[in-house]
């Protein structure tokens, strides 16, 4: 502790919020059938309503990264606690598909608040280490989904409906709440402050770069695991217990990135996961059985890095950009994200309605939708494939513009 910042509390409080930020997202996966069931809405509309929510999320990272240097990661915190707590409350006591739009939108801005406060006090606080504490930080975004695709599981499983499965993260929201207000927070000492400076780094070609690639690598991700049920719901797997595997195979990645960040650099993880995502999702695609289960670990294995590793990236190669630069290239994957929820709906819808046209029962019918719509995303790491390919031949241009990095585990003290 130096004068009076306890940067193990901090840490803890921002793991915390960032477990509700990702129980959110596996719950909301989880209870989709239901929300469709009780309020008679399609895909498509369901897809609108996760849309939301990930389009809240940029909303809030550039909100909260134009605002970073003046409002500081506390003020944004109290944003974040309080979308939460206003966002779930409403979607317990939600009517119908207008209301669930709009407490949907809330969570998604709580979410990016998250990080848009929690990604630069930890890359400020841990400043020799980055991108390995990014990664320890980003590991309680799959441990979160582990944590809520289980609690969804058995709370169904006990007839406990989806009002009670948003309930339980109102436990979560007021412990993070807790810890974080009664702590003191670090000046920033090492982020880039001017904000226009921000800006002007921000139009960079290797940053519009990133930008891009992580509009494709958060979709590739996220993308996958928000329809989990829907792609997998008729197959012979559970899907919520695959997303509990996958995302705890990704939370183990994430907590022992350093050694391979070493390794590789950022440059070649991010490329060595789009190539295992590519082959995963395909796999994933034509599997059946038990190989649905090897397809979800090798796809675990790929997407674990591209999202702490890109943010982690821009830390270290794009330091002129500070808060705002980690918080616009977390909120232009959302932002994709949100922009493809609709799609990937009526994707599944299409292929759905020809599956029947054709003959299929409903059950084959479901199996053949989730099929095809994987088909068609696995185009996305495919591009990553080629594009992070070029900045991996590229990396000794660029490695001329990254901060020096001590490549051990930095004490979270």
């Amino acid at each position: 502790m130096k004068d009076g910042i306890n940067k193990s509390q901090l840490f803890l409080a921002s793991c915390i919020a960032l477990i509700v930020t990702a129980m959110t997202f596996a719950i909301r996966a989880g209870i989709l059938g239901d929300l469709g069931t009780q309020f008679n809405l399609t895909d498509a509309e369901l897809g609108w309503i996760n849309g939301m929510a990930f389009w809240g999320f940029p909303l809030a990272t550039i909100f909260g990264g134009l605002l970073y240097n003046k409002l500081g990661a506390r003020k944004l915190m109290i944003i974040a606690f309080i979308s939460h707590l206003v966002g779930l409350i409403m979607t317990i006591f939600a009517g119908g598909f207008m209301t669930l739009l709009i407490s949907s939108f809330l969570i998604g801005f709580a979410n990016g608040s998250v990080e848009a406060a929690c990604n630069p006090l930890i890359a400020d606080m841990y400043t020799n280490n980055r991108t390995a504490m990014l990664n320890k930080f980003h590991v309680w975004f799959p441990g979160g989904i582990v944590i809520g695709a289980l609690v969804s599981t058995v709370m169904s499983h006990f007839g406990l409906g989806w009002q009670m499965q948003i309930a339980i993260m109102l436990i979560p929201t007021l412990i993070y709440g807790f810890l974080f207000f009664k702590q003191k927070f670090p000046e920033s000492q090492h982020i880039e402050t001017d904000t226009s400076l921000n800006i002007k780094s921000l139009m960079t070609p290797l940053f519009l770069f990133i930008a891009f690639c992580m509009t494709l690598s958060a979709t590739s991700e996220l993308g996958i695991q928000q329809w989990i049920e829907k792609i997998l719901g008729s197959t012979d797997a559970h899907p919520m217990l695959i997303l509990a595997m996958v995302t705890g195979i990704m939370a183990l990645g994430r907590y022992f990135a350093g050694p391979l960040i070493h390794k590789l650099n950022p440059v070649g993880v991010l490329w060595m996961s789009a190539i295992i995502t590519t082959l995963a999702v395909y796999s994933m695609s034509i599997a059946e059985g038990p190989m649905i289960y090897v397809s979800a670990i090798l796809f675990a294995i790929g997407a674990c890095y591209f999202w702490p590793t890109t943010i982690g990236f821009v830390s270290e190669y794009l330091p002129k950009t500070g808060a705002l630069g980690m918080s616009l290239v977390g909120g232009a994957g959302m932002f994709a994200t949100g922009m493809w929820q609709p799609v990937i709906g009526g994707w599944l819808d299409k292929a759905r309605e020809t599956a029947e046209a054709s003959g299929a029962t409903a059950e084959a019918a479901e199996v053949l939708a989730g099929r095809e719509t994987l088909s068609y995303m696995v185009y996305f790491p495919l591009a990553l494939v080629v594009l992070y390919g070029i900045l991996f031949f590229m990396r000794k241009t660029i490695e001329k513009y990254r901060i020096p990095q001590v490549h051990s585990d930095d004490a979270i003290a």
